[in-house]
């Protein structure tokens, strides 16, 4: 960077004289009596920075961990303003009022930080004070804008709402938002903050030191997210078997039954690939005082190391239950105290003296690991983790609990970032100590960032009713559209307690809701069944030949046969900044009705889904956007986008429409992922527009594929020609398929069967 120049500027009479420093590709200068920074990181993307004159303070992000790229940015004043333009964008501010107005770079309006639009308060933290830092913008009347996290208000367009952003069970936040106009915005802040949109701006509240936001231009949906990705970290790739089916329940009691449970799926030929442990595997003592000790009881899991042996024999995964908790006798407690380094407030359960441990100071990260490390991970190889309570729990709640000290602070002003902390302490370490495997972990709370750890949120302890499974689906969209891709819930729900009166798992009624859940579950990032109250294993349903079970079954199967698809789209993911579970105006903004639409979404970019949400309905209205032809995936007619469908259903049916162009991979029928190779797939295509797709293949679960080993083939379908282009196969790796079959079919019932050995070769249909 240049040495920075100095510029004194005469503005209008009716202007204050006011001066800017510029440099290469920002400027600074004061306002208001605060200092303010405007800089650009890439031409897409400008980092905002106030603090109060008077201050020493600079902010080291927990969430940024991309330095700014060189950057050409023309600096001009005109009549009282200071414009900065690069290719991409246009920012206008006005020095005496702190106003900066972000546009594109042809001049059309994106986003206004209004005239005296930051304010610092000063507030009482812990022993000090520190600052509620209020930040205003101005969009326009009718701008559509998403994110803020899962939120489970049945709403996917946040304009007009007030949240309150505090990371609890069920309610997992960030400051964030996207707009349907192409760009982002993230407050750079972990505190506990406040959210308000109405007719008169939009605003954040958070407590710090600074005003810190950044101003993403990606242009559309997808742009957004990959500058978010650039900015707070990639997407590792998770293993195949991530993507299988999860069973689990509150709680297996004996190491026996959870392995008695895979012996009895395999003798149903029910496919798995992941056994959960719950919590409680850990020696029970009165008050539960040992809580999360980090070791086996001796009577419930007496040896270990066969048990895990089992599963793996099985060909199954062991996910197992960690909390960040400590239990006042738990034998890690005594040396985190000695290091000041558990955090003075009750947690989970109440009256336990259960306490969580300062996430915040890098030697309380350390130390959890090395417990967990030496009491499981190193003892017994679990393939997964669940990281259970990470907002985290908070009971016997007093105002003073949210003023104790942490390392970073008052807990009050880092609080949101107690997730991200603690997934990072968890995924670095296991890497760290086991560098080939993948890490898998299941957390109850996020931030944005989390993505690069691999982390996969799931929405909580939600109630098992109608309402609550209605509600799942946008508050998953708005999560995935913070850039953080991989999201589930109970399938069933978690609290099913009071549905034991009503019939149980007989309940003609549960057992509807538990089917429908599934349905949406199949469509999410982990399909995994879950919750308490009643088990959950396909059994417990009925038999096959009845409806229930035979409707859970097709959902399994129909999850593995899609492995190809989901693990292509998974590489989007991780390479090229894609989403799993895209909100349908991210693929057609220009059709204002999916502007507001969250109660349907697209898998991937093909697979359309609207689960169906309510109880004993004949018909479930779909809507199929315009600029896309879609077909009915169970009946392959066709209907133009733009048009709502009654769509009749049964209590087994899940409505799915496959877009116009798409080429489907569809793998074998199996057990568990990587049962089969995938030497023959079927490649279903649905015409009626030209298309394209990858599919990607490593070795399906250690880290190789970072050093390039993996493979892709593009596919492209001609919609004119009516031909199918299988193209050569880029790249290499150990085991990889040197000859395969395609069976290309399609939606019409032509179907041909070609060799393919890495070469191009056209299937003409």
């Amino acid at each position: 960077m240049k040495k920075s120049i100095f510029l004194l500027f005469f503005l209008p009479t009716f202007l204050l004289a006011q001066t800017f420093e510029k440099t290469d590709q920002s400027i600074q200068f004061s306002s208001q009596g605060m200092n303010v920074r405007v800089e650009f990181y890439t031409p897409a993307l400008v980092r905002v920075y106030k603090t109060i004159q008077g201050e020493d303070f600079t902010s080291q992000s927990l969430v940024v961990n991309q330095s700014k790229q060189a950057v050409k940015v023309d600096v001009t004043s005109d009549n009282g303003f200071v414009n900065l333009a690069s290719e991409k964008l246009k920012i206008t501010v006005n020095t005496e009022t702190g106003s900066i107005r972000f546009l594109k770079s042809t001049g059309e309006n994106l986003l206004f930080n209004i005239d005296y639009g930051t304010n610092f308060s000063v507030v009482p933290a812990g022993n000090t004070s520190t600052y509620k830092v209020r930040s205003e913008f101005l969009l326009e009347k009718d701008e559509a804008i998403y994110g803020l996290g899962q939120i489970l208000d049945n709403k996917l367009n946040r304009r007009d709402s007030k949240h309150h952003l505090q990371n609890e069970n069920m309610h997992t936040t960030s400051p964030y938002f996207m707009s349907i106009k192409g760009y982002g915005v993230y407050m750079d802040n972990y505190s506990i903050s406040d959210f308000e949109d109405n007719k008169q701006g939009l605003s954040f509240e958070c407590l710090g030191k600074a005003a810190d936001y950044y101003f993403m231009f990606g242009e559309n949906a997808d742009g957004v997210i990959a500058q978010m990705r650039w900015l707070s970290g990639k997407t590792p790739m998770l293993p195949l078997w991530a993507y299988g089916f999860f069973q689990s329940k509150e709680r297996y009691k004996i190491q026996d039954e959870s392995v008695d449970v895979v012996k009895k799926l395999r003798s149903l030929n029910i496919p798995i690939d992941c056994i959960i442990q719950d919590w409680r595997y850990w020696p029970e003592y009165k008050n539960d005082s040992i809580w999360n000790s980090h070791s086996f009881d001796t009577k419930r899991f007496p040896d270990p190391l066969k048990w895990i042996d089992e599963v793996h024999k099985l060909n199954t995964k062991l996910m197992i239950v960690a909390w960040p908790a400590i239990g006042a006798l738990s034998p890690q407690r005594k040396p985190f105290e000695e290091n000041n380094l558990i955090l003075n407030f009750d947690s989970y359960p109440g009256n336990s003296g259960c306490k969580p441990y300062d996430v915040f100071n890098p030697k309380g990260i350390a130390m959890y690991w090395e417990s967990l490390n030496k009491g499981i991970y190193s003892y017994i190889k679990n393939d997964a983790w669940w990281l259970d309570s990470t907002e985290p729990d908070h009971m016997n709640v007093k105002p003073q609990d949210f003023e104790v000290p942490t390392f970073m602070g008052p807990y009050k002003t880092v609080k949101n970032a107690y997730s991200l902390l603690h997934n990072k302490g968890i995924a670095t370490n296991q890497l760290a100590t086991n560098p080939n495997d993948r890490v898998v972990i299941l957390t109850r709370s996020g931030f944005v960032g989390q993505q690069r750890y691999g982390s996969i949120t799931w929405s909580g302890d939600v109630r098992s009713t109608w309402e609550n499974l209605q509600k799942q689906v946008p508050g998953a969209l708005n999560f995935s559209l913070m850039g953080l891709p991989y999201w589930n819930s109970d399938i069933g729900g978690f609290q099913a307690i009071g549905w034991k009166k009503l019939g149980g798992n007989k309940s003609p009624e549960f057992q509807e809701l538990y089917v429908r859940w599934m349905q949406f579950g199949l469509f999410s990032t982990m399909m995994r069944s879950h919750g308490t109250g009643l088990p959950r294993e396909i059994w417990n349903f009925g038999k096959k030949g009845d409806w229930c079970y035979d409707a859970q079954e097709m959902c399994i199967n129909l999850r593995y046969s899609l492995l190809p698809y989901i693990y292509s789209t998974s590489w989007n993911v991780s390479q090229h900044d894609g989403t799993f579970m895209r909100a349908l105006f991210m693929d057609f903004p220009q059709d204002k009705k999916t502007h507001d639409l969250g109660t349907e979404f697209l898998f991937g970019k093909s697979i359309l889904v609207a689960p169906v949400t309510k109880y004993d309905v004949k018909s479930w209205d779909v809507y199929l956007p315009k600029g896309a032809d879609w077909f009915d995936y169970w009946t392959n007619e066709k209907t133009q986008g733009g048009t709502t469908l009654q769509r009749k259903v049964e209590k087994s049916t899940i409505p799915m429409y496959i877009k116009a162009g798409s080429i489907l991979p569809y793998g074998p029928q199996v057990q568990y992922a990587t049962e089969k190779k995938w030497d023959n797939l079927l490649l279903q295509l649905y015409p009626g527009a030209d298309g394209e797709f990858t599919l990607y293949e490593d070795e399906f679960e250690n880290n190789n594929y970072q050093k390039g080993e993996y493979s892709e083939i593009p596919m492209t379908w001609n919609e004119k020609e009516q031909t199918l282009v299988i193209g050569e196969r880029k790249g290499k790796f150990k085991g990889m398929l040197a000859k395969r079959k395609f069976t290309v079919k399609s939606v019409s019932g032509v179907e041909k069967v070609v060799n393919y050995s890495g070469k191009a070769l056209k299937v003409k249909l």
